[in-house]
């Protein structure tokens, strides 16, 4: 779809359908979780995949949002404003009469939804990855752009995750909540000496997340 940063796309995973490419009229969702790449990769991310496997048996229609500069295929992202305009002009395609949207993203795309989801009138935020600070670099803190989401929000974070370890974030106000991964990193891949596996660690992601989804209030 067009957007004055470009062409984005939208891939989405139906509840009520296996298709992709299913109508919006045949959803059987009770909630939309729309999430974004981040700035290194796209929505073939494990933890994306495994969402958009997940949560749909679960009733939450997915929508895995590619941003203009991935479609465009270049091998860079954008400066924050450019990937906040795209996102922005796309949001309402992924409005539903009657259902809350959750706005999320891993890594660069968790960023862009704590700065817009208010604004655009998300109900809730899922953080993927967050990138707290540049590695090696935590005197450059982006605590403040999660703090000021002012929504529900979920942060899922790797252990290991060189942009920021679960202990390096602040204490969380109520209403946000952090899950850690267990050896993950920032893409939560998890090295085979772990005490648990790939499918294992993916698999506490998506628990996570369908549990807080399930707890937001209507």
């Amino acid at each position: 779809m067009p957007t004055p940063a470009g062409d984005a796309r939208i891939t989405w995973h139906r509840a009520a359908s296996a298709s992709a490419s299913a109508s919006a009229s045949a959803s059987g969702a009770r909630a939309v979780l729309a999430v974004s790449h981040g700035a290194g990769g796209g929505i073939e991310a494990r933890d994306l995949r495994a969402l958009a496997a997940a949560l749909p048996p679960l009733g939450v229609d997915v929508a895995l949002v590619e941003q203009p500069w991935r479609v465009a295929g270049k091998k860079v992202a954008p400066a924050p404003k450019t990937l906040d305009t795209g996102w922005r002009a796309l949001w309402p395609a992924l409005e539903k009469p009657g259902l809350p949207v959750v706005a999320g993203g891993r890594s660069a795309g968790a960023r862009v939804a704590c700065r817009t989801a208010r604004e655009l009138g998300a109900s809730a935020v899922l953080a993927l990855s967050f990138p707290l600070h540049p590695p090696g670099r935590p005197e450059r803190s982006r605590a403040e752009e999660l703090l000021d989401a002012g929504l529900p929000t979920l942060v899922v974070q790797g252990d290991r995750d060189p942009f920021g370890r679960p202990e390096e974030f602040p204490e969380l106000p109520v209403g946000m909540e952090l899950v850690g991964i267990p050896h993950g990193d920032h893409g939560f891949a998890v090295p085979k000496r772990a005490d648990i596996g790939q499918e294992e660690a993916l698999a506490l992601i998506t628990g996570a997340v369908a549990d807080w989804l399930a707890r937001l209030p209507g």
